[in-house]
């Protein structure tokens, strides 16, 4: 913009001086002909070369402006381009801003992203600077008095966004997602099916093949930036969507209920954050990429281990590098077990709360420059015990691997896998956590815990910014020997003994705000001894951020 206007100020100083010079010239040549005698032939003869060189002059002139004008009609048409590229730029840095991870640990994917409004599972590109910073792209349009001017409005938005009880900053964000949805077999659950039925189970509900939409995935989230206390920069953050259920009134399955998703309060450090609330496991920290189940991370009860449980957690970070860095996590949580509330009013405690201590859990990642981008393995491990009365202890286990791995530009690697044993209340297992041999209500029935393993994997390919295409498989087993050993097992409706799901997905991006996506998947389900049931999901997507 400085040299814009720097060439502006020349042009119109060229400008001037030919139009003095072209005055001036014009006066002299009116004063020769005044001075010249009337009808005198040597006096005409005289002036003759005066006014050929006058008029050679007029025509010089003539010319350089016209050169000025077509250059004033550059610089115009340069000067407009560069405003709209400055627009598109604050564009992108307020959308940087509303994305922004709170912690240096943070991963893609989730992301849709995600996104400040990134749902987990789907994730924009990620930016590792703080909330209410911004960051300009290398070689990006626009001077550094343009990048300030950026900033000062987007805190100002940020002052302004939402009214707070507080002096303190509010951030209001979310995704409005529309599901629609086929289904070609028979399914637990059908706007977001993880696993198939038999048809014979679902007699009532069998149909060759089911459309239907919904919008309960949609979610909101809340956010909150205070004070620094002792140091620390402190957060909170509250997100619902609306798979809590559905009213008893006609048409009540296009009426989700509003559902708490996870909370937080957060306090961070140079290099050390404590998290407190309701949160996503830590031990296993990512999900495939998908915008089709939200309410559930994709590939639940097929490898991936999901819950939103409360813990309080540490994390650490420490820089080995330039390019790399250590991170360590390590915390406690309520201790689940998968089972279904008692009553819709009162809390009894589950069988994990049974116990009388909480679970335990911890995680060491390491993180490496790769390609530009995070390369990411972390290893984590969990434990807690269960009391399914009459102090029939089980103690639950498992041991996690997750790795994000880059494959050039335009490649991505990411998996996650696990080795467990009781572990239902987070989908191991298929939801299956114990076995017993007898009665549930006698107390000479023993308890163990099932063994199950299992894991997800999936490669990303994104040749642009805003479109990407996701190829993922995920397996659950639980150990078909100790099933059928325990085959008196009455509590759970099914005895499921391998749980196969892949999936493709492609998700376009079609404005910072607006998100497109289709994806298929397959569900191949085997009951013991009893053969498989198959399901094929085709899934449309449409959600708009804000």
């Amino acid at each position: 913009m400085r040299v814009n206007r720097r060439r502006w100020r020349e042009l119109k100083f060229c400008v001037a001086a030919s139009s003095l010079l072209l005055f001036s010239a014009v006066v002299h040549g009116q004063d020769e002909a005044r001075l010249a005698p009337s009808g005198s032939p040597a006096g005409v003869r005289e002036a003759e070369p005066e006014i050929r060189a006058l008029a050679d002059l007029i025509r010089d002139l003539q010319a350089q402006v016209q050169t000025l004008n077509s250059q004033l009609s550059e610089l115009r048409t340069e000067e407009q381009l560069t405003r709209e590229e400055a627009h598109a730029l604050r564009q992108e840095l307020e959308l940087a801003g509303e994305r922004l991870p709170r912690s240096d640990d943070a991963t893609l994917k989730t992301s849709a992203a995600s996104p400040a409004s990134t749902p987990q599972g789907y994730s924009p590109p990620s930016r590792t600077a703080s909330p209410g910073q911004t960051q300009t792209p290398s070689g990006a349009p626009g001077s550094e008095e343009d990048q300030q001017l950026v900033e000062g409005k987007l805190n100002d938005l940020y002052q302004t966004k939402v009214e707070s009880g507080s002096k303190y900053r509010l951030r209001l964000s979310g995704l409005v997602l529309l599901n629609m949805f086929e289904n070609r077999g028979t399914v637990e659950n059908q706007d977001y099916p993880e696993i198939a039925e038999s048809p014979q189970r679902e007699i009532v509900h069998v149909s060759p093949g089911v459309f239907g939409a919904s919008l309960r995935q949609s979610q909101i989230k809340v956010q909150a930036f205070g004070p620094d206390i002792a140091g620390a920069r402190t957060s909170a953050d509250v997100e619902f969507d609306f798979a809590g259920g559905f009213p008893n009134t006609p048409n009540g399955a296009t009426m989700g209920l509003v559902r708490l998703r996870t909370g937080t309060i957060r306090l961070d450090w140079a290099n050390t954050s404590l998290v407190a609330g309701q949160d996503h496991l830590f031990f296993a920290p990512i999900a495939p990429t998908s915008l089709a189940t939200l309410a559930i991370p994709a590939l639940s009860y097929a490898g991936n281990l999901w819950a939103w449980t409360p813990q309080v957690r540490v994390e650490h970070r420490m820089v080995l590098s330039e390019a790399s860095s250590l991170s360590l996590q390590a915390g406690i949580l309520d201790s689940l077990s998968g089972e279904y509330p008692e009553d819709s009013f009162v809390r009894y405690p589950s069988w994990g709360e049974m116990s009388g201590q909480p679970a335990y859990a911890a995680r060491v990642s390491l993180n490496q420059r790769v390609f530009g981008q995070n390369f990411t393995v972390g290893f984590g491990g969990y434990y807690g015990r269960q009391n399914w009365g009459f102090s029939r202890n089980v103690d639950g286990w498992t041991g996690t691997t997750d790795v994000t791995l880059p494959l050039g530009k335009l490649f991505e690697f990411s998996g996650e896998f696990y080795r467990g044993r009781a572990v239902g209340g987070f989908g191991g297992g298929i939801g299956q956590s114990v076995l017993l041999t007898g009665a549930f209500s006698d107390p000479a029935t023993s308890f163990r815990g099932l063994d199950s393993m299992g894991g997800w994997a999936q490669l990303k390919f994104k040749p642009r910014t805003n479109f990407e295409i996701n190829g993922a498989i995920g397996v659950d087993n639980p150990f078909a020997n100790e099933l059928r050993h325990f085959n008196a097992n009455t509590i759970y409706p099914n005895t499921y003994t391998r749980n196969l799901s892949p999936l493709v997905n492609f998700i376009y991006q079609l404005r910072s705000d607006i998100l497109f996506s289709t994806e298929y998947r397959r569900l191949q389900t085997t009951v013991l001894d009893n053969g498989s049931n198959k399901a094929n999901v085709l899934n449309l997507s449409l959600g708009y951020i804000f």
